[in-house]
């Protein structure tokens, strides 16, 4: 007999401790072998003062059996409290966030029956990182960070997934053509390890569109890989129209642990009145037992819950008269659920697990970092300044130094002087780009830029922050101003 694999179980807020109560008792009925450590997370943490909302020893639990079913949680409104989710993602690696979007039609109400899309959304990077400032009385700002070695790792998950599970084509979403150097490597690294899969299609959307054609024709897609929030946000969108957020689960995937749990929310007022729907965080539950070797035990629990969806044994959530037979709750239709094990759908497809890959998508080239060679040229200074761009480049002009020109003021990103309109809205703070004359060569030292913030401290005006200009093998390593 197999031995009981080791996992750790949060319960979670809300309606987290029904629906984990419904999904243990569904795999386990379908033979599931599971050694289950239970933590403590969320809101009684919070209000225990652990600001990210679970105890410190707990995190011993995760290290030791490197597999987290997880309940949803409620993080408490404003008071500095941290994500959870981000914070176990960061903090285990846990880089690839998995999200399966697909139809249950005719069964679960939707306009795409045909809709089968997996969402691989980065999960340690970009504005999640969550490096915030209030820089200003006017102006508070985030930091978006693209790594290199975060999207390589990212993007060729991506493709693994697709070739391991016979998926056609990988599509990445970007907003490159505003954010040249962020969304900009997202796009190159992509472009890059797609031509080592050529017997997978890949191709590349703005965002923007892409996420209008993914509402509207979302067949039109199979694999999509974007980076962090643009994947936070249109997964849900992806889940919602595929039939429901509720339906859908995820799984946060690391090198060394991973984290399985539903897309939603802890709903509190739902919570311990047996209506909710554990089938989100069943059906991530089901992808912690392919991940952990158990793929017969998720094959017969996947399909036992697909018979009861196709027999019409629906929670209140998505019941619809027209197709269902029985409306139950929560506790019931984990029952019904157990009731069809060994049974399979008829109209949905059957799932098959028996070629799962019995070992995470974890292989890959050792990261190879660049020998660029790297020069600062100069340095973007905040000011903060309540004048006009005109009042403070006189202000400014004079201090430059070691070789340097102020080339450039920019407020909110657009370029307000030299030759910037008056009808611009200005804040008080601006971007003072001091750096060589292009084409001058050289390197601007660390000193220069230090004896730069004195003069400019010297002259009454207050900077608030700093940015050094780099080349990269005499190419610049920083954008324009919008209008320069």
């Amino acid at each position: 007999m197999a031995s009981a694999t080791p996992i750790t179980v949060a319960y979670g807020d809300g309606i987290g401790p029904e629906i984990m109560a419904a999904t243990l008792k569904i795999i386990q009925e379908a033979g599931a072998k599971l050694d289950i450590h239970t933590i403590e997370i969320g809101e009684k943490q919070y209000l225990k003062g652990n600001m990210a909302g679970i105890e410190p020893e707990a995190f011993q639990s995760l290290r030791e059996t490197k597999v987290f079913l997880k309940a949803p949680i409620t993080t408490p409104q404003g008071g500095g409290f941290k994500s959870l989710n981000v914070t176990t993602r960061k903090a285990f690696g846990l880089y690839a966030n998995v999200r399966p979007c697909l139809s249950y039609h005719p069964f679960v109400e939707t306009k795409h029956p045909k809709m089968d899309v997996v969402i691989v959304r980065e999960n340690e990077e970009d504005l999640y990182a969550g490096i915030e400032h209030r820089q200003t009385i006017d102006v508070m700002q985030c930091l978006k960070l693209i790594s290199r070695p975060g999207t390589e790792k990212i993007v060729r998950y991506a493709f693994e997934y697709a070739r391991a599970y016979g998926r056609k084509k990988v599509t990445c979403f970007t907003k490159d053509n505003i954010m040249k150097l962020t969304d900009g490597l997202f796009h190159k690294v992509f472009d890059e390890i797609a031509a080592e899969y050529p017997d997978i299609e890949n191709e590349h959307w703005i965002v923007d569109i892409g996420a209008a054609k993914l509402a509207d024709t979302p067949e039109a897609f199979d694999v999509i890989v974007m980076p962090n929030l643009y994947g936070d946000i249109l997964s849900d969108v992806a889940a919602q129209i595929a039939g429901s957020v509720g339906l859908a689960g995820s799984a946060n995937i690391g090198d060394a642990c991973a984290m399985f749990e539903a897309i939603h929310g802890s709903a509190p007022r739902r919570a311990g009145q047996n209506l909710a729907n554990p089938s989100g965080l069943f059906l991530g539950a089901v992808q912690m037992l392919v991940h952990i070797g158990q793929a017969g035990v998720a094959e017969l629990a996947h399909n036992a819950w697909l018979k009861t969806i196709e027999d019409g044994i629906h929670t209140y959530d998505i019941f619809d008269e027209r197709v269902s037979k029985q409306k139950v709750g929560t506790k019931e239709f984990a029952d019904a659920v157990v009731a069809r094990i060994g049974k399979k759908p008829e109209v949905l497809k059957q799932v098959d697990y028996s070629k799962a890959l019995s070992k995470p998508l974890n292989s890959r080239p050792p990261y190879v970092r660049s020998t660029e060679k790297r020069e600062m040229v100069g340095a973007d200074v905040f000011c903060e300044f309540k004048g006009s761009p005109d009042d403070l480049a006189a202000k400014l002009q004079p201090l430059a130094g070691d070789g340097m020109v102020l080339e450039m003021l920019s407020n909110r990103g657009m370029k307000v002087w030299p030759g910037g309109l008056a009808e611009t809205f200005t804040v008080d703070v601006y971007r003072c780009r001091f750096q060589l004359p292009e084409g001058t060569p050289g390197v601007v030292p660390h000193k220069a830029i230090t004896a730069l913030l004195n003069r400019i401290t010297d002259a009454g005006v207050e900077f608030v922050k700093l940015e050094g200009l780099y080349n990269f093998d005499g190419k610049p390593g920083f954008s324009r101003g919008q209008g320069q």
